[in-house]
């Protein structure tokens, strides 16, 4: 594998070790995707108690919708990186981390098309794996190619979600539209979506995928104490950047004023989503930040817990949803709005981190988990949690 790419190799015991700050990350992450998609299955999110539903609203957009994404994008390029490095310094060569790549790639399309045909149609999982399966080489590139590769696909990527995001602000259209009445209906149905969608949004996870190896080169959230300097700068203009240009899609997601021109509509769009992916690469760092000042305790083992297993919760939170909202299920997609979707978000959540510290006091890693290593193949370091 070329030395021009990866630091030096290094008998430290973090590279075998996990770190603390990309599961502290993941298991965050799962919170803001959980705010991100509970809404979405309500068929009137103005049901019960406007001003908390106006307050659901506006939180969903500026801090949930098209930069949850992008931080779970940027966590999965950074577990990538990780695989690379520990390979690397196991004197691994990159043929044989190029197969296992490709290998997790095809499985986590696996995985994705039973998440989509059987639970929910807003799965990234097949997005995550097709995306690698086609750009499995870049994981060893040069630092100019991932840079100039992610700035480049920028800006169709923006231009994909902006052109969704100017839909919805026309026509805002919830997922209770597509529910289908039975079982087998629902399971046609998204089959018949499935190959489309997920082929046209691969190029939105490309620019913050390939951020993400870049970062995992320089062991930023796996050494934060190394890299405070630059993870302060990271959060603070990260964040700073998304409120400025996400709030203005955040009030007219909440009424603040009418439907404006379609210029006017594509620039709120363009910078809504352009910004989100700054965002989730702000929350990364400021997590990092934080896993410098907390060691031990027990909420922080539990997060931590959490995002290890970040892959079966994931599709823990789409067994939920298909529980509670759809018409072959509990059906209650028409009887809340959307404060009580953050409520159940929240709740989900909670319940996730309790599961997910059981799971590490038996000492089981996680159903999705182990399904995939063993599925690609158990010799190796282990996946990279999407």
């Amino acid at each position: 594998m070329s030395t021009d790419t990866l630091p030096a190799r290094s008998s430290d015991t973090t590279v075998t070790g996990r770190s603390l700050a990309p599961d502290l990350a993941r298991g965050f992450m799962l919170l803001l995707i959980a705010f991100a998609h509970a809404p979405a299955f309500v068929s009137d999110g103005t049901l019960g108690p406007a001003p908390l539903n106006a307050a659901a609203t506006f939180l969903k957009s500026l801090l949930a919708d098209n930069q949850a994404r992008d931080m779970f994008i940027f966590l999965f390029g950074y577990g990538l990186g990780q695989l690379a490095y520990r390979d690397h310094t196991r004197g691994h060569e990159w043929t044989d981390t190029r197969k296992l790549l490709r290998r997790r790639a095809l499985w986590l399309v696996v995985i994705g098309f039973a998440n989509t045909v059987f639970l929910v149609p807003i799965d990234v999982i097949a997005i995550y794996g097709l995306t690698l399966l086609a750009l499995a080489p870049l994981v060893r590139a040069r630092d100019s190619v991932l840079l100039w590769t992610s700035g480049l696909t920028l800006i169709p990527a923006t231009v994909l979600l902006a052109w969704q995001s100017v839909g919805a602000q026309v026509k805002p259209v919830t997922m209770a539209a597509y529910m289908e009445p039975t079982l087998g209906l629902h399971l046609v149905s998204n089959i018949a979506v499935w190959p489309a969608k997920t082929i046209i949004s691969t190029v939105m996870v490309v620019p913050a995928m390939l951020i993400g190896v870049w970062a995992a080169r320089r062991r930023l959230l796996d050494e934060p104490e190394r890299n405070v300097r630059l993870l302060r700068h990271v959060t603070v203009i990260g964040l700073a950047v998304a409120l400025i240009g996400r709030l203005p899609a955040a009030l007219l997601a909440v009424g603040a004023w009418s439907t404006p021109s379609p210029a006017v509509g594509w620039t709120i769009a363009i910078s809504h989503d352009a910004t989100g992916y700054v965002g989730g690469l702000g929350l990364a760092a400021a997590v990092g930040l934080v896993a410098t000042k907390v060691r031990g305790g027990r909420v922080t083992t539990a997060l931590a817990a959490l995002g290890q297993r970040s892959l079966t919760f994931y599709l823990f939170q789409a067994v939920v949803w298909v529980t509670l909202f759809y018409p072959f299920a509990l059906d209650l997609s028409g009887a809340m709005g959307a404060a009580a979707t953050f409520a159940i978000a929240a709740a989900v959540w909670l319940l996730s981190i309790v599961l997910a510290d059981g799971m590490r006091v038996i000492g089981y890693r996680g159903p999705a988990e182990l399904f995939l290593r063993r599925m690609s193949g158990k010799q190796g370091p282990r996946a990279p949690q999407p």
